[in-house]
């Protein structure tokens, strides 16, 4: 579904808000002032909270399924590359979107509700994606068979929310306190990545 502008403006508010005083601990009211919008713009574009924080989650989930789709289709790149693009890509997409990930995190603990379903069909949409990515590598040979797709995506997602939710704990037990936050989230990206990318060739590729 495509959104326009303004309700995009009160999603992004909602969002933040959500993040900082929880879905329960935030009135629709709140929403508005931070929007810079009136109650009745939210009511006619969304109807309730509810909707709102339904409608952000398939905001969300559908620009993510794009990048995913975009890396499949793209023939300049090898099997592993393409990887290595979707970690890239999914790591800067939870440093840029810290708030719908604290979101999601805290929604997936919490188990109940639409919210859930809809998180279960993300995870599925993107687990089929990433199936289709691993098995043009298998089908070329470049991948190796009987690979366990679920585990490989609970890597990649938990070990990337694991340093965004403690980075604080990582900066102080690695003396980087001093440092920048920009700088800091430059190095802790690449070395992040790094990280993962040889980790995820150890395990689908026969080098090594």
């Amino acid at each position: 579904m495509e959104y326009n502008d303004k309700q995009i403006q009160i999603m992004e508010a909602a969002e933040k808000l959500f993040a900082e005083q929880g879905f329960a601990g935030t009135s629709v009211r709140d929403i508005a002032e931070a929007a810079h919008v009136n109650l009745a713009m939210i009511s006619y574009y969304f109807g309730s909270k509810e909707k709102l924080m339904e409608a952000m989650f398939l905001h969300r989930g559908a620009h993510f399924k794009i990048q995913l789709e975009n890396i499949l289709q793209n023939k300049n790149l090898s099997p592993i590359q393409k990887v290595e693009k979707l970690i890239d890509d999914y790591i800067d997409r939870i440093f840029k979107k810290q708030c719908f990930h604290k979101i999601m995190v805290r929604e997936q603990m919490a188990n109940s509700g639409a919210i859930t379903e809809q998180i279960f069909q993300l995870k599925q949409t993107n687990q089929l994606l990433i199936k289709q990515l691993i098995h043009e590598g298998q089908k070329s040979g470049d991948f190796k068979k009987n690979v366990d797709v679920s585990f490989l995506m609970m890597t990649l997602v938990g070990t990337t929310s694991q340093l965004v939710t403690s980075q604080h704990y990582y900066r102080k037990m690695n003396n980087l306190e001093s440092v920048p936050d920009e700088e800091f989230e430059k190095l802790i990206k690449k070395k992040l990545g790094n990280y993962l990318k040889n980790l995820f060739k150890a395990i689908l590729t026969y080098e090594g």
